[in-house]
C-alpha cells in the first residue's frame, strides 16, 4: 500500500492509465501541448484545469472519443484509438450533462443500461450502493432532486461494473450538505476497487476525495502531487494573522516578528508568514504577555489547495504572484 502525508493509503498496483508526450492541435491553437501522466488502479485522479487548459480534449482522447496528433496513450492496457467494444465494457462515463429517459423511473433507467452490457451488476445491488432506496427507485427521472439524479448519473455508470470511472464535475450545482452526501458516496467506490478520473472546480472536493491531482495549464501538466503536497504546500510558509489592541501597531512587534510581516490586511488584521508557526507564535504571546496585552481573531493556516491552485495557474499564465487574489 501506499500512502500520503495526510495517511490515506491505497494500491500500489499497475498503471490503469499512461499517457506519453500526448498532444492535439486545432488550426493554429495548440490544445494539448505535451502532456504526460500516469494513474493507478484503485486511485482516484484529479485532474484540474481553468477553462482552455486542454483538459477536455485530453479527457476526450482518453475515453476514446478524441483524435491525437501525437502521443503514447493507454487505458486499461489499450489504446483508445482503437477501443473495441468490449474496451468499453470496463469503461464507465459520467458527464456533467445527465442524460435523457426523463420519464421512466429510477428502476427502469437502470434496467435499459444494464442491458447494454455483457455481465451487468445488480441492478438493486447499484442503485444500493449509491444510496438509492426502494422508495426512490420507483421514482420518475424527471421527478429526482440534484442530488438523487446525480446518484443514478453514477448508478448508471457502475451498472456494468467498469474498472474504470471518468466523473465530470459531479456536485456543479449542489447545495453543501448536497456536496457532501454524494462526497460519501463517492468516497464508497475506493472500496469497490474503481479507479476514478475526476473534473472538478471545486478545490474542497478534489482535497476530500483524491489520492492524487494533476494541475494543466496552456495544454501542459504544470504540477502533479497529494493534496498534500502539490504545489510544495506541505513545506509552505504558515500565516499566522492577528488584530492588535487599539493604540498599538504592526511596527511596534519585536524586530524577528516584524521581519515575516506581510502587507496589510484589508479588514486590518496583520499577517506574518512563518516557517515556524509554534515557535513564532510562542515569541507573539510572549511579547503580549510582557506588554500586557492580548492578540485578537488569531488564526494560523496554510495554503489552501486553493491558493495553491490559483498560484499555480497564474504562474503558467505569466500573472506575477502578488496579483493572485
Amino acid at each position: 500500500m501506499r500512502a500520503d502525508p495526510t495517511g490515506r493509503s491505497f494500491p500500489a498496483m499497475e498503471t490503469a492509465i499512461r499517457v506519453h508526450g500526448l498532444k492535439r492541435s486545432f488550426g493554429d491553437v495548440e490544445a494539448v501541448a505535451g502532456v504526460d501522466l500516469e494513474v493507478g488502479h484503485g486511485e482516484i485522479f484529479a485532474f484540474l484545469g481553468p477553462n482552455g487548459a486542454g483538459k477536455t480534449t485530453t479527457i476526450e482522447i482518453l475515453e476514446g472519443f478524441g483524435e491525437r496528433d501525437a502521443g503514447e496513450v493507454s487505458v486499461l492496457g489499450v489504446d483508445p484509438a482503437h477501443a473495441t467494444s468490449d474496451w468499453r465494457q470496463r469503461v464507465g462515463i459520467v458527464m456533467q450533462e445527465s442524460p435523457g429517459e426523463q420519464e421512466l423511473t429510477v428502476r427502469e433507467v437502470t434496467e435499459l443500461y444494464a442491458g447494454l452490457y455483457k455481465e451487468p451488476r445488480g441492478v438493486d445491488e447499484t442503485l444500493g450502493l449509491v444510496g438509492l432506496d426502494t422508495e426512490a427507485a420507483e421514482k420518475i427521472a424527471a421527478t429526482l432532486s440534484g442530488g438523487q439524479r446525480r446518484r443514478l448519473d453514477v448508478a448508471l455508470a457502475l451498472i456494468g461494473d467498469p474498472e474504470l470511472i471518468f466523473l465530470d464535475e459531479p456536485t456543479t450545482g449542489f447545495d453543501p450538505a448536497a456536496r457532501r452526501d454524494a462526497w460519501a458516496m463517492l468516497d464508497g467506490l475506493r472500496d469497490l476497487g474503481k479507479t476514478i478520473f475526476l473534473t472538478t472546480h471545486y478545490m474542497e472536493e478534489a482535497e476530500r476525495l483524491a489520492d492524487r491531482i494533476a494541475v494543466i495549464a496552456g495544454g501542459r501538466i504544470i504540477d502533479e502531487g497529494t493534496p498534500a503536497t502539490i504545489g510544495h504546500r506541505d513545506i509552505a510558509a504558515s500565516e499566522i494573522i492577528f488584530a492588535l489592541p487599539a493604540g498599538l501597531a504592526e511596527p511596534d512587534l519585536p524586530d524577528d516578528l516584524l521581519a515575516l510581516a506581510q502587507p496589510l490586511r484589508r479588514d486590518g488584521r496583520i499577517e506574518l508568514h512563518s516557517a515556524a508557526p509554534l515557535a513564532d507564535l510562542g515569541r507573539l504571546g510572549a511579547w503580549a504577555d510582557g506588554r500586557g496585552i492580548e492578540v485578537g481573531e488569531l488564526e494560523v493556516r496554510k495554503p489552501t489547495l486553493e491558493d495553491v491552485y490559483l498560484r499555480l495557474t497564474a504562474e503558467a499564465a505569466g500573472v506575477p504572484t502578488e496579483e493572485v487574489v
